[in-house]
């Protein structure tokens, strides 16, 4: 299995990087070996099929770089620091989901967990930012939108996360709110998810604006699926109607990028 698939644009690019960290479902297998079989069978916390999803981006002309291995193997929307493994929240390398339950048989050790780390996160984080500086030599300024669905902890239907208005600029950050308000959504900014490592970190570089778009699984997921241990079915009436509200929303964004 492939690390990441990159989709590169079909028509005319904009200046727009999409990003999905957390839609991957591939365990290398010497890893899965070591996971609980609760792991294994339910993935919690997957941004479930939103690769699929979104699969119509490249058309709109934007850049799709997409995580094929699942965030319990490394989670690419965490700091490389010296806290490698451990909370759900913070470490590369989770020894426990977001509500806390085991992820490993045995945890790994300290080797292994540098292993991840230069196998799956740092090739990663090198092809985005090989994306980025090639976009910005050609448009000269950028936009990443980092992709990511959710079931708690808040109960809205859309977020959209600036770092509080810190890492993209008011007028996009609007154009997106109002893109997703214009087809019935209902959007809050900065209400638990502020952005992630992702979205902070890649702010930093001139000309790039970050912005985290967090969706509920009810939008486009069946809800009588979500609390099953197993993974929820895209093939479903909500997730035909949500792609084709998102199409029209991110038709929007891109034509005004076109501008």
């Amino acid at each position: 299995m492939e690390l990441f698939k990159i989709h590169t644009p079909l028509v005319q690019p904009v200046p727009l990087i999409a990003n999905l960290p957390h839609s991957g479902m591939f365990i290398p297998q010497n890893i899965a070996g070591q996971f609980t079989p609760y792991i294994l069978q339910s993935l919690p916390n997957t941004d479930w099929h939103l690769d699929k999803l979104y699969n119509f981006l490249p058309s709109l002309g934007i850049t799709v770089l997409q995580a094929n291995y699942s965030r319990y193997a490394v989670d690419l929307n965490r700091e490389f620091n010296e806290t490698l493994s451990g909370n759900f929240w913070s470490a590369i390398v989770p020894l426990q989901t977001a509500f806390n339950q085991p992820v490993y048989i045995k945890n790994p050790s300290a080797e292994e967990v540098q292993e991840h780390c230069q196998k799956f996160y740092i090739p990663y984080h090198n092809e985005l930012n090989k994306i980025i500086q090639y976009k910005l030599k050609q448009f000269g300024k950028l936009y990443i939108l980092d992709l990511h669905s959710f079931f708690g902890p808040i109960n809205d239907q859309i977020c959209l996360g600036n770092v509080n208005g810190k890492s993209c600029d008011e007028s996009f950050t609007s154009l997106v709110e109002e893109s997703f308000i214009n087809q019935g959504y209902q959007v809050v900014r900065n209400k638990k998810f502020t952005g992630g490592y992702i979205t902070r970190h890649y702010s930093l570089i001139k000309n790039v604006a970050t912005l985290q778009i967090e969706i509920r699984y009810h939008l486009y997921l069946d809800i009588n699926q979500l609390d099953k241990p197993e993974f929820p079915d895209w093939d479903v009436p909500q997730f035909t109607t949500a792609r084709n509200n998102f199409k029209e929303i991110f038709t929007s964004i891109a034509n005004q990028l076109s501008i």
